[in-house]
């Protein structure tokens, strides 16, 4: 039952003289937190209008940012997190559709937003740089407490879904399931009120608000703040604030582990992090290197808590279905998809039976929808089921795995391909900094594999010795070795540090990066791809009736 608000849990810090909140210029108590928070809300109701009592956010991982979400638990506001690597029409268009009545922001926003209409007047606009702006605060001290419009069900979130897969949806988050997340993620991932919570991943995805900031608010953990993530910085950081625990998501890990490595990388008070996106070889190292365990998990802005942890849990799945609700289906039928059998790699011997779709039977009542967009939320909710849109599968143990996201499983010389298993065995590359694994058309029938590789500057496709390294994995199948491969040193991501698959996948072998290709049968062996090959290849789809396949 979410019967708490995040209010409550603020409030309940209130005479906590343990620090809840750290920059590097300066140290605030718990007690502090909230006494800030309450005078910002006292702001907010002062500024109030009709309409929806929202408040966008663009700013850094700064100390203001903590302190409006504090302030929006009081006030019953909904906090609005600005993706602030949007730009242009597409944010525009993504903070008009969330009918903002406030904004606070800074001089590096205000930029940002020169030229956009975002449906906020400028006078309606809060500077945290502005000379006048701590004075105002100061104005609206008051003793803290909730609004008595406050409850369980009162939003307090819109969170952009990360777009990788198409156009951002506004997800809603009430005060109720926030706090819950903040009571069961803080027992999943360990979070105890001695925890020093580093946090660089950005506060306007839930990444870093539900597995970080709300767990710390609820177990009395000090919050710690990088106004971004920088991997030559991050070790530094950890040892200045005395970090033990932090979040991650998308290629931070990549990064961190792609710095150069020092004789005292342990040497440090790192206990455990919690994200997504990490391998099991990343797991290995970060251990070896730095001495600090990864925690993986599933779950998204729109549901969470459908894992449950199991220390005998194999190194690839997630854990176990947290309740018989939680099941793997086939999208077309309903029914149970059959349990995944594994060959000695891992591998899913039987795709077409066991891999589904992840559903929760139970989850549709506790899925909040989003914003204005009735469609999206009939697409997650249908028969009253709750649907995820990833892939899944469970082996004859019971260990829930991912699978990928819709769209990750590629249809080879009749052969189903796991992108995802591509993906992983690409990253293990030590010169491989990120990666990511798609099908794209094959002129005759079918898809072919393809990925796109981030590499260091300074390195080069030559220096990889790709094919060897491809060879040498047994796990990876005679199929599953792309068939394309795009290099870059700077691959197009999200705001939350995920690549963009859905835009490398619709730009293919047709990128301006270079592309190197494995042209013929047998062992592979990559050449680069000269504008000669593409159009040889385009004129293989008009020649098969297939110029549709190529966008």
């Amino acid at each position: 039952m979410r019967d708490e608000t995040i209010a409550g849990l603020l409030l309940a810090r209130l005479g906590d003289d343990r620090p809840g909140l750290r920059s590097r210029e300066r140290t605030w108590t718990w007690d502090e937190v909230v006494r800030e928070s309450a005078a910002r809300a006292s702001l907010a109701r002062e500024l109030r209008q009709d309409g929806p009592f929202h408040i966008g956010v663009l700013l850094e991982n700064v100390p203001e940012y903590v302190l409006w979400l504090g302030a929006a638990a009081l006030s019953g506001a909904t906090i609005v997190g600005i993706n602030s690597t949007r730009t242009g029409a597409y944010l525009e268009q993504e903070v008009r559709h969330t009918d903002l009545q406030l904004l606070v922001t800074d001089q590096a926003g205000l930029k940002l937003l020169d030229g956009l209409d975002i449906g906020v007047p400028r006078d309606r606009f809060l500077l945290i740089d502005d000379d006048g702006y701590p004075a105002r605060v100061r104005a609206h001290a008051c003793e803290p407490a909730a609004d008595a419009s406050v409850t369980p069900t009162t939003q307090m979130l819109l969170l952009f879904t990360s777009g990788t897969t198409g156009a951002s949806k506004a997800a809603r988050c009430s005060q109720g399931r926030l706090a819950e997340l903040g009571r069961n993620n803080s027992a999943k991932y360990d979070v105890k009120r001695d925890d020093i919570s580093y946090c660089s991943m950005p506060l306007f995805h839930g990444n870093a608000l539900m597995a970080l900031w709300a767990p710390s608010l609820a177990a009395g953990a000090t919050v710690v703040l990088a106004p971004r993530f920088s991997a030559s910085g991050f070790l530094d950081d950890v040892r200045f604030y005395g970090a033990t625990f932090f979040n991650y998501v998308g290629k931070a890990i990549g990064y961190v582990l792609a710095t150069p490595e020092q004789p005292d990388d342990g040497d440090n008070t790192l206990t455990h992090g919690f994200g997504t996106e990490a391998s099991p070889e990343d797991k290995a190292e970060f251990l070896r290197r730095f001495g600090a365990r990864l925690v993986e998990g599933y779950g998204s802005s729109e549901s969470a808590g459908m894992i449950k942890r199991d220390p005998a849990t194999p190194p690839t799945a997630f854990g176990r279905p947290a309740h018989e609700g939680v099941r793997i289906v086939n999208p077309e039928t309903r029914e149970t998809c059959a349990p995944a059998i594994l060959d000695e790699h891992g591998r899913v011997t039987n795709a077409e039976a066991a891999v589904g779709e992840i559903v929760d039977v139970r989850g549709a009542a506790k899925f909040e929808g989003y914003y204005n967009n009735p469609e999206a939320d009939a697409e997650r909710v249908r028969h009253g089921w709750y649907w995820t849109g990833d892939l899944g599968y469970v082996d004859g143990d019971g260990f829930l795995y991912f699978g990928g996201r819709s769209g990750d499983w590629i249809r080879v010389d009749s052969e189903n391909i796991s992108a995802l298993l591509t993906q992983n065995v690409v990253r293990r590359h030590p010169k491989i900094v990120d990666a990511v694994a798609f099908g794209v058309p094959d002129p005759r029938s079918g898809d072919q594999v393809m990925a796109a590789i981030e590499i260091p500057e300074g390195v080069e496709f030559e220096d990889l010795d790709f094919a060897a390294f491809l060879a040498a994995q047994g796990d990876l199948g005679t199929k599953g070795a792309p068939r394309f491969v795009r290099v870059s040193h700077a691959l197009p991501t999200t705001g939350s540090g995920k690549l963009k698959k859905k835009e490398l996948q619709l730009d293919g072998w047709r990128t301006g990066d270079p592309v190197f290709w494995w042209a013929g049968r047998g062992s592979p062996e990559y050449v680069l791809m000269t504008e000669a090959d593409k159009a040889a290849l385009r004129d293989e789809f008009v020649a098969a009736g297939r110029r549709r396949f190529l966008p």
